[in-house]
This record gives structure tokens, C-alpha cells and sequence, in this order.
């Protein structure tokens, strides 16, 4: 067990384990939730201009939507870490309790010109997460693993909460969309050790069991958006 993880998610993990072997004796094989192909945004950025812009999502246990963004075409940066909570509630074993108001999050750096908001949320709700989970994702309960944008300006607001809306109204995913819009919420990096997770664990059952496949996912669903090498925080190192 790596030293930082929780009891909850080493039970998780050694639960998911005792699914797999079950799988294994039974002939069949382990495969992770699809991703799901849905239309694109109705209502997007018309074209972008500026060289940089910063996206903030919640979809569940970050190292999965951080391995997913960090595989896209056009985004330059993507860290994991925390917001809808206060600064000095924003670390992991704090966060876990379920009663700091965070949810674990990413920020997604991306060049608007390559790809744009609304493309980046046809991602999210595609292949990073399921977002018909109400306060959990996988296995992962509490709020801390909830379904959340985190819109840094008042465009991209506009843009979740109607594509939101287009996804319900067309029923796409047969249960609503639970995702909520949290505006005007501060994103706190995580501690280092959560950062690039998925590429540098990736024989980790939990990793291998829930977040590999979404890669997989973007590939299939998003070949011209999939990138094959990764963009990681500590590539510098």
C-alpha cells in the first residue's frame, strides 16, 4: 500500500481485487465503465484568441481526470488538487473526511486556439466520468467525488450550464446529468505525490481497474483529440 492512501480506498482497492480474481475463476474479463459518445456543446467559445485558458473539473478521484486531460491534444497543463473549499482545508487527509466543501479537482491549462471549452467538457462528460453519480464516482463515495465545473469566468458558466441542459433535454445518458456549476471557487494544487499518478502507477490495481481504461476511451471515442504521450507536471523533473 503506498503510504499516503486512506484505509477507505485500500479496502476499495483490496475489494476490487476479490471482483477481479471472482471475474478471472468465472472466464471473464475485468473491463472498466465505456465512455459514451455524445454530441458536441450547442453553445461553445467562438474561436479563441488568447494563447492560454484555464478549465477547472471534478469528476471523481482526480488521478483518473488528470490522466484523461493530460493525453489531449491542446492542453499544456493539467494538475491535480482541490476546490469548493477553503484554502486551509485543502489537503488530502482533510478533504477525505467529506466535510470540507472540496471536491478533488484538476486544472486544465489548454490552448483555446487547438481545442476548445466546450470541446474539453465533451471530454468530461464522455470518457473522464460518469456524470449521472450523484456524490460519488466508481467506487469512491462522499462530495469530495462529486460531479462539479468550476467556471473561471462567466463565458465558460454560460457554456456548462447549457450544455448541461442540452444533455438532459436529449436524454443522452438514459438518467440526468447531476453535474453542478460552482462558480467563483479558488483550485488548490494537491500534494506531489498525487500528481502524474496515473503514468507513474500504472500497475496499481486501482489505476488499472478504473482509470486505464479511459484513456483507452479517449482514444477510441476522440482519435483526433488523443495524444499518446502525456502531458505531466513533472516532466521537468
Amino acid at each position: 500500500m503506498e503510504p499516503h492512501m486512506t484505509t477507505s480506498r485500500f479496502v476499495v482497492i483490496v475489494g476490487l481485487l476479490a471482483v477481479v480474481a471472482g471475474a478471472i475463476c468465472a472466464g471473464a474479463a475485468f473491463q472498466g465503465e465505456r465512455g459514451r459518445a455524445i454530441p458536441a456543446p450547442a453553445v461553445d467559445e467562438t474561436g479563441g484568441s488568447a494563447g492560454s485558458e484555464v478549465a477547472v473539473l471534478a469528476g471523481g478521484c482526480f488521478w483518473g481526470v488528470q490522466g484523461v486531460f493530460q493525453h489531449v491534444t491542446g492542453v499544456t497543463s493539467v494538475v491535480s488538487g482541490y476546490a469548493g473549499g477553503d484554502r486551509q482545508n485543502a489537503e488530502y487527509e482533510r478533504v477525505g473526511s467529506g466535510r470540507t466543501g472540496h471536491a478533488e479537482s484538476v486544472q486544465v491549462t489548454f490552448d483555446p486556439r487547438k481545442i476548445s471549452y466546450g470541446r474539453l467538457l465533451q471530454i468530461f462528460f464522455s470518457v473522464a466520468h460518469n456524470p449521472t453519480q450523484l456524490n460519488r464516482q466508481g467506487p469512491d463515495v462522499g462530495t469530495q467525488y462529486r460531479s462539479t465545473i468550476f467556471p473561471m469566468t462567466p463565458d465558460q458558466a454560460r457554456i456548462a450550464a447549457a450544455y448541461i441542459t442540452q444533455l438532459n433535454d436529449a436524454k443522452i445518458f438514459g438518467a440526468p446529468v447531476v453535474t453542478t456549476v460552482e462558480p467563483n471557487r479558488d483550485f488548490y494544487p494537491a500534494e506531489g505525490y498525487h500528481q502524474d499518478y496515473l503514468t507513474l502507477h500504472p500497475d496499481e490495481p486501482y489505476i488499472a481497474y478504473n482509470d486505464l481504461p479511459k484513456i483507452a476511451e479517449l482514444k477510441r471515442l476522440f482519435p483526433d483529440r488523443y495524444r499518446a504521450t502525456p502531458v505531466l507536471v513533472g516532466a521537468g523533473r
